[in-house]
């Protein structure tokens, strides 16, 4: 087989396989490459010499690199790199794809979706998803990290699986029975930064550059020189996961911290090439973009200007939600709590809240508006809670650690019957007590207490003792974040998790519901009284969010022909009567349906 690495800077390169150093050839072809063929079989142990490695003549005791292309790290990111032979699976299930109209996703982290935390105990309970009516499950990073436990996000190898989770072969068991159980698969990818113990990447090229500066330290190389072969680099890194995985597509996470000055940018070059690849392979393949930017260009078509990628998440439909539902009005959430279920109202109707307002927490005017006439609203995606919004809290907590079942059942219904794609985090389906929080496993003791110190910092700003801070190096912290499976089949539990399953089954049969027009959304709201009501169709929906019954005056938006009937309800409720007044129960909700 052929061996090859980029290493512009080398003056000489080595092949180490299987215990045996081999000279590699410059590619006449192809600048900074090199090349060596060899016979080598699945499983066989290979890494990279450049320069000798600090080692004798023979290759003893040199440094041996791995692959930046590594398919798989056996011994985690500073070992040496396998060979994996793609062709040896012998996958199962004929699928044909899935698109995100009318998608469903449910963001899932494999480590703590199970006490196992392995693909293979993952792929045992999916099952409850394809029950519950989910379409896409959206898997968080499952890039090789040091030591077991982690988020995923300091990731260090693009191309290879965490091994603990159960390495290449466990994650394509894990597609092949979520398509068997008509499941699409996405998975999170992170260009914008690379974990900062086991990255090697320097060692070989630069990767990184000094020309923009991130949270992170120096950015990723997509724009100064040498960037070609980075942007190819990724460009390969992500379409690999698409093919030789067969997942459905990408989540991209924080692309607004991809520092990108080129004027075709690696993100339109992404899209395109996505576009292209599920064009060969006749299936659906979306990338959905994080982005705090509030940019209607992300999703627009590349014809028209845009990147062309296919959704973004919506933070600022979240935020709207978590004012009104929690009252928090710190950091972020100040525009938002000042008229929360105006917010609300906003955001399902034009999608971005910040849409050329002021932000007080950027301090300037933030976000540019959406065409609602002809952006359709599955490219947005819309949330009560992700693996972000609970896990940078102090505490990890869930809406469920404060809020009552009915605030949770309204939550349910605002994001499984509103105009955008729904996504939801594990666990929320039945109101989950376990929290879910920040957890790493460095192996570096100085980073270790870097992590540790730095998180007891930051929240110590905001008011919290240091020793309530959970110690994200402490296993402890992980276990209290893993999924407790007992909960789904008791009480209160049980109830909402009918809840959503019937929210979600309404959406999938009731064409209003998953109607990708933004324009036609009717809104009404009463900020005192804390109830808010809006059209989709045929279809209305309304919310109590307060401690007292409501009346919402639903007769101005009624259609001819007969009155509202209830559909679904939290609680017991009355359809309108003649007068067109709903009278609706205290922290509840319910759908109803004219005629």
């Amino acid at each position: 087989m052929l061996f090859e690495v980029w290493a512009p800077e080398a003056d000489s390169v080595g092949l180490r396989l299987s215990g045996e150093l081999r000279e590699m050839g410059r590619d006449p072809e192809r600048d900074g490459w090199w090349t060596a063929e060899a016979e080598a079989s699945d499983g066989d142990r290979y890494g990279f010499v450049l320069d000798g490695g600090g080692g004798e003549g023979d290759g003893a005791g040199a440094r041996v690199l791995p692959d930046p292309r590594a398919r798989r790290q056996p011994d985690g990111p500073d070992g040496e790199s396998a060979v994996v032979d793609h062709s040896l699976f012998e996958w199962r299930a004929d699928w044909p794809g899935r698109g995100l109209p009318g998608a469903v996703l449910y963001e899932l982290h494999i480590g703590t979706y199970t006490e196992e935390g392995t693909f293979d105990a993952a792929a045992a309970r999916l099952g409850h998803l394809a029950g519950l009516g989910v379409t896409h499950v959206s898997l968080m990073p499952v890039c090789p990290f040091p030591g077991t436990h982690g988020w995923g996000y300091e990731g260090v190898s693009l191309w290879a699986v965490h091994e603990p989770y159960g390495g290449p072969e466990g994650l394509k068991r894990f597609v092949d029975t979520a398509h068997g159980l008509g499941l699409a698969v996405l998975l999170d990818v992170v260009h914008n930064h690379l974990g900062p113990s086991g990255n090697h990447l320097p060692a070989f090229g630069p990767y990184f550059t000094e020309t923009h500066h991130t949270p992170w330290g120096a950015a990723v190389n997509l724009d100064a020189p040498g960037s070609d072969e980075v942007r190819a680099f990724l460009l390969g890194s992500a379409l690999a996961w698409l093919r030789d995985y067969r997942l459905d597509g990408l989540r991209l996470d924080a692309v607004h911290a991809l520092a990108d000055g080129r004027a075709l940018t690696f993100l339109e070059e992404l899209s395109t090439a996505a576009d292209a690849l599920a064009a060969e392979l006749g299936r659906p393949l979306p990338l959905i973009a994080e982005s705090d930017r509030c940019d209607p260009r992300t999703t627009a078509p590349r014809a028209s200007g845009g990147l062309g990628l296919h959704a973004q998440w919506n933070d600022d439909f979240h935020h709207a939600l978590h004012t009104a539902l929690t009252g928090e009005s710190q950091g972020y959430y100040a525009d938002f709590a000042v008229a929360p279920l105006a917010a609300v109202a906003k955001t399902v109707t034009s999608a971005f809240f910040h849409n050329g307002s002021y932000s007080s927490f950027r301090g300037r005017t933030h976000g540019r508006p959406v065409d609602i006439a002809r952006t359709p609203a599955h490219r947005f995606v819309g949330y009560a809670q992700t693996h972000d919004q609970i896990g940078n809290r102090a505490l990890g907590d869930r809406l469920s650690a404060t809020l009552s079942p009915g605030l949770l059942a309204c939550a349910a219904a605002l994001v499984l019957t509103g105009p955008f794609t729904p996504m939801l985090f594990m666990g929320e389906e039945w109101g989950a007590r376990t929290p879910w929080q920040f957890f790493t496993d460095h192996t570096d003791p100085e980073l270790a207490e870097a992590v540790r110190d730095g998180r007891r910092r930051e929240f110590a700003a905001h008011g919290w003792a240091a020793d309530d801070v959970p110690d994200p190096q402490d296993p402890a912290t992980r276990n209290r974040s893993c999924l407790d499976w007992s909960e789904p089949s008791r009480e209160p539990h049980a109830r909402l998790h009918a809840w959503y399953r019937e929210l979600i089954a309404l959406r999938r049969a009731l064409p209003d519901l998953h109607d990708p027009d933004l324009a036609s959304v009717r809104t009404a709201h009463d900020e005192e009284a804390r109830w808010l009501a809006y059209r989709r169709g045929d279809m209305r929906i309304a919310v109590n969010l307060g401690g007292r019954p409501a009346t919402i005056p639903l007769g101005g938006g009624r259609r001819r022909g007969g009155g509202d009937r209830v559909v679904a309800a939290w609680e017991r409720v009355e359809a309108p009567g003649a007068d067109g007044l709903l009278r609706l129960p205290p922290e509840s909700c319910v759908v109803l349906a004219d005629g």
